[in-house]
């Protein structure tokens, strides 16, 4: 049974019993607990903790999810995923564990040709929690025998979120694959042999505080009893398919064979070689997940997991023997397997495919870095007679760098040499326990919205501020540090739930109007707006004269002036982002945004820095459609009929059954967005660009004033360019090619310059060499250079002084002194070679005087330390060096 018939037939199977079918939500969820989505429940999170009342009593989805806690053990075992699909079904307050018991059993056991999986019900395990005997009586009720049935502990049938919630007994069901996998005894005795396939998590209870899975407090039952359960799909797929494990699914084996096609190696012929496959395999489908759902490559959080994930495949590629890039190959494959069920990896597929291949090329450029540092890591070990690369120096390659473990081993088996693995792994074992702790630390419990649960059923606020600026509204709530309050005095800060509101809040990178709310000797002051569970505006205010209580009617006021610069700045976005498609293309999609009164900032996917030219054409394609005066429509109506108009949506967002579709110029640009807008295009006034930079890998970010505030800019820039053209004593229209001018002159003098000061250093060669101290067989020079001598000059230095010293046998040491580091230079002739003399030998003695490290070649090795005031030092002991050798 195919992987996507298998998802099918679980969601129907709980259609058919009244559950209402919800689709998976964005692997990005505002959850503070998560990096991402990793549970299908996560989504119904605040219908578990009664915050928010579901719309449904019962429901079912199968939910994308990503876990990378363990990213290393990856490949390493047959069984886990760093992503899955989670299928589930929930109940909310509705039914309990005997129809969750019975649903599970017979999707399981009915035969295929009556819509189940048709698994042998003999082969069939329950696990249940230690004191469950009324789980344990309902499963011997479905015909489980109670040799089949075993008790198990909280640390494995007792599930909660890690904080304080909702928590409860669970019973887990596994399949047995028979004697070849494993010993006899059911899951206690081998999970191996028996794969947990499906959880059912009877949730009745409130946990307490604790940081392991065993030892937190049962504070007592819920209001109401849920069900929450989870059936790992890709678990169940290998099992009906009749392969060993999750990689040869239909959904997993054709990205190996692609792999085998790009490295030339087979799989199922090494171990090794194996886990490298299901790293590629299962590494490129995540990275594919994630990217569609808007996470790009980066230094922290989600973005430097993609990094990783990616790297991860390149490496592995590399290891197999790949001699070419492999990234836009593979996400071809991940597509054309996952688009059956996520078919936004077909309609992204160019945007997915330009972020992963440009991580690609990146790394392989940090390979390079890599194996560079790595030599002189490696030149450095064996000049002083050792054979380990340090645990250290291997972490800094790895941890610094981006260099993997693996290739570090492999090119220090190359060179003769080993790596001291168990330092490294120390090293790395270290830095895992800090991210640990750290992300305990930043873990909590879910914010207690429970105050505002009664506002959230009653019904969402009615937003009026799309017609009017002002209106009248009755004062539902009152909250003051997360207390409803009845009456709120002077001074005092409030938060205000009005029944219907002008007041736009902060959302889809608008910031929130500000504002006031009034009636007779009345007046509070709006700094902000946030929205509750998407739905309920709260107004953050200040009292600032008289006393507001709950029920009074008042006048809630949008600032003109404020909402006048807000709307230029969100319908300018909306300009700047068409206007960057056409320039750019349609791989140039929304990242991200912020516009508030006067300005705008817009973050999008791209490759690269943009050119002068590009940014022009971008500013001026958005000010010609500022200048067209075109009408802005804005309709209702179903994200299918959208998205088949053309309407951009933003990736990763979640969207309701109806948007709001806004349209300037009918087809310059059509977005979903539910924010304010300007009635005409030349309303928004001028768009002046002020930039544009990265803000992390594959996403470019432009900043641009409109309106006024790009009036008083251009202003500003016009004063200065009058300023500068009167300095130069030329028209304003001539300071560009006299700036030019200026430029080339000063370029010529510091050419000029450099000449003379070469000269200057070479002449005092001549100095240097007459100065050459005979030690043994060999002509010495080690010296310190006049202070100021570039490193390069240092190496021009440095050779033309051993020219000088002739054929005989010559050594010649420079140390400088360069804004507080020390520059060196080591060079040693053919016939103090021949007497055995190395440039990295010497390097070796003084280095540690002036904290210092480099490398090269035998004939010269050059570097830098930190310390310029070891330089005496270091001469002392590199004559010393010489003249041990010199014998």
């Amino acid at each position: 049974m195919q992987t996507h018939e298998i998802r099918r037939r679980f969601l129907d199977h709980f259609v058919r019993a009244g559950h209402t079918e919800v689709p998976s939500a964005s692997l990005i969820l505002a959850d503070p607990n998560l990096l991402f989505v990793n549970a299908g429940m996560v989504q119904f999170v605040p219908y578990f903790l009664g915050q928010q009342t579901p719309p449904y009593a019962t429901a079912t989805s199968v939910q994308k999810c990503v876990r990378t806690l363990d990213i290393e053990n990856v490949g390493i075992t047959t069984r886990h995923n760093t992503f899955f699909q989670m299928a589930g079904n929930f109940s909310f307050g509705d039914y309990f564990k005997r129809e969750a018991i019975t649903l599970a059993w017979t999707l399981l056991t009915d035969s295929v040709e009556d819509g189940g999986y048709g698994f042998d019900p003999e082969r069939l395990w329950v696990t249940v929690y230690l004191d469950d005997d009324e789980a344990e009586r309902m499963w011997l009720e479905m015909g489980v025998p109670a040799d089949r049935i075993q008790r198990r502990g909280m640390a494995d049938n007792y599930w909660s979120m890690g904080i304080p919630g909702p928590c409860g007994p669970c019973s887990e069901i596994y399949y047995d694959r028979g004697p070849e996998y494993g010993v006899e005894g059911g899951p206690e005795a081998d999970e191996d042999r028996y794969i947990e396939i499906w959880n059912l998590v009877f949730m009745q209870n409130e946990r307490g505080a604790g940081i392991s899975k065993d030892n937190f407090e049962i504070l007592g039952p819920l209001p109401k009893q849920n069900i929450d359960t989870g059936m790992g799909v890709e678990r169940v797929a290998f099992l009906l398919q009749g392969v060993d494990n999750v990689y040869e699914t239909d959904l997993m084996r054709p990205i190996i064979d692609k792999a085998e096609e790009l490295t030339g190696r087979s799989y199922g012929v090494d171990h090794t070689d194996d886990v490298r496959f299901r790293v590629i395999a299962d590494h490129a489908r995540t990275a594919a997940m994630l990217i569609a759902d808007g996470v790009n490559p980066g230094n922290d959080g989600r973005g430097y997991v993609l990094r990783r994930l990616l790297r991860r495949i390149v490496r592995s590629a590399r290891l197999l023997g790949a001699e070419k890039p492999v990234m836009a190959e593979l996400i071809k494959v991940v597509t054309d397997l996952m688009a059956p069920s996520y078919p936004e990896l077909a309609t992204d597929f160019s945007r997915i495919e330009t972020v992963s291949v440009g991580e690609e090329m990146a790394f392989l450029k940090t390979l390079n870095t890599g194996e560079t540092l790595f030599d002189n890591a490696a030149t450095a070990v064996k000049s002083k007679g050792g054979k380990q690369i340090t645990g250290s120096d291997a972490f800094a390659l790895h941890d610094t760098y981006g260099f993997p473990i693996d290739l570090t081993l492999e090119m220090a088996a190359e060179a003769g040499l080993s790596v001291d693995e168990d330092g490294f792994r120390s090293l790395m074992a270290e830095q895992r326990k800090r991210a640990k702790d750290d992300a305990q630390a930043r873990k909590h419990a879910h914010a207690d919205l429970t105050v505002y649960k009664e506002l959230v059923d009653r019904g969402a606020t009615e937003f009026t501020g799309f017609d009017e600026l002002t209106s009248e509204a009755t004062v539902l709530a009152l909250i003051a540090d997360g207390v409803r309050v009845p009456v709120a005095t002077a001074g005092q800060d409030i938060e205000v739930i009005l029944d219907r509101s002008p007041m736009y809040a902060e959302s889809g990178g608008q910031i929130a109007d500000r504002g006031t709310i009034t009636a007779s000797g009345l007046k509070l002051q709006v700094n902000d707006v946030q929205k509750i569970a998407k739905k309920v505006w709260v107004h953050k205010a200040t009292v600032e004269s008289g006393q507001l209580t709950e029920g009074d009617v008042v006048l809630a006021q949008a600032d003109p002036a404020w909402r006048r610069g807000a709307t230029q700045g969100h319908s300018g976005t909306h300009m700047v982002h068409a206007a960057l498609r056409q320039i750019l293309g349609p791989n140039a999609v929304q990242a991200g945004s912020l516009n508030k009164p006067g300005y705008l900032r817009f973050d999008f996917n791209w490759q690269g820095a943009l050119s002068e030219q590009q940014k022009a054409d971008i500013e001026a394609v958005s000010n010609d459609a500022v200048g067209a005066n075109f009408p802005v429509n804005t309709f209702v109506t179903d994200l299918p009929n959208a998205k088949k108009m053309g309407a951009m949506a933003l990736f990763g967002e979640n969207y309701g059954d109806e948007v709001r579709v806004v349209e300037i110029g009918g087809p310059f640009s059509m977005e979903l967005c539910g924010g304010t807008h300007v009635e005409h295009s030349s309303q928004i006034g001028p768009i002046t660009l002020l930039g544009e930079a990265s803000v992390g890998s594959g996403v470019r970010r432009i900043e641009a004033f409109v309106g006024l505030d790009s009036y008083r800019y251009l202003a500003k820039e016009r004063a200065l360019l009058a300023g500068v053209a009167s300095s130069l004593k030329v028209p304003s229209d001539e300071v560009p090619g006299r700036v030019e001018q200026l430029v080339e002159r000063l370029k010529v003098a510091e050419k000029e310059l450099e000449r003379t000061k070469i000269a200057a250093v070479l002449s005092s060669a001549g100095t240097f060499a007459e100065q050459a101290e005979r030690v043994g067989s060999v002509r010495l020079v080690a010296a310190a250079a006049p202070e100021g001598v570039s490193a390069g000059d240092l190496r021009t230095l440095a050779t033309d002084i051993r020219g000088r010293l002739g054929s005989e046998a010559a050594v010649v040491v420079l140390l400088g002194n360069v804004e507080g580091k020390a520059p060196f230079v080591v060079t040693v002739n053919k016939a103090a070679q021949d007497l055995g003399f190395k440039s990295g030998d010497l390097v070796a003695a003084f280095g540690p005087s002036i904290a210092g490290r480099g490398g090269g070649k035998p004939e010269m090795a050059q570097g830098a330390g930190s310390d310029p005031s070891g330089i005496p030092a270091g001469l002392t002991a590199v004559r010393a060096r010489v003249a041990e050798l010199a014998g």
